[in-house]
């Protein structure tokens, strides 16, 4: 069978089988959200400790012999694992099935975290982390945005090493004033920043270009 490898922007329709060439890592991260993705890479950029992280497009992992490619390669030899999905345990039955029984196995931790704010209780039936660490890391991903994507890693640092736990998750804004190098920030501190009788022109735009990395040229 033809092997083919993941190319970054690509669009996988699952009828061939994929090689992430991943290698192992302190922390797996798999989503089907670019901008998750892209959140936990800037995050840990900024990080002076950060575990080695390991990102990878659930859209890769349709095919059956890519997620058995993975949990060999990458999965079974990292230190935990964790997989946000969207629609379920049956959108993605067999990377599901195979992961968790495989990290079971091999004793890597794994969390199966909803891909929205609605709780699954068959996601958390594959989990086998303590439910503390389960809603903690879950609660990181659904508020989304800088501070929560580093309050994910730091978390899955301390799982690891035992150290203390980061505060939990810092509820977003539903409607906010964004500053450049500092946030979330109150209407004042924006203006702190701006140039003495200079025109002010607001741009208006959407709550989930700040819960992912979409705010960046």
């Amino acid at each position: 069978m033809h092997l083919l490898a993941a190319t970054p922007g690509s669009i996988d329709d699952g009828k061939e089988p994929v090689d992430l060439g991943q290698t192992p890592a302190d922390v797996v991260f798999i989503s089907a959200a670019d901008t998750e993705l892209a959140a936990l890479s800037e995050a840990r950029a900024e990080m002076a400790d950060p575990p080695t992280l390991r990102l990878a497009n659930l859209t890769h992992l349709q095919h059956p012999m890519s997620v058995d490619l993975h949990i060999e390669a990458c999965a079974t030899k990292s230190k935990l694992m964790i997989a946000r999905v969207l629609g379920g345990a049956g959108y993605w039955k067999y990377g599901l099935e195979q992961y968790a029984a495989h990290l079971h196995d091999a004793g890597v931790p794994f969390v199966a975290l909803p891909g929205d704010d609605k709780p699954d209780p068959d996601l958390w039936r594959l989990s086998t982390v303590p439910r503390e660490d389960y809603d903690a890391l879950w609660a990181y991903m659904v508020e989304g945005g800088p501070a929560n994507a580093s309050g994910f890693l730091a978390y899955t640092r301390a799982m690891l090493d035992g150290t203390d736990k980061p505060a939990a998750a810092t509820p977003l804004l539903r409607a906010g004033v964004y500053w450049p190098g500092a946030g979330v920030a109150d209407l004042e501190a924006a203006r702190e920043n701006w140039t003495q009788g200079a025109p002010v022109v607001p741009l208006i735009f959407y709550r989930a270009l700040v819960q992912g990395a979409g705010l960046h040229p």
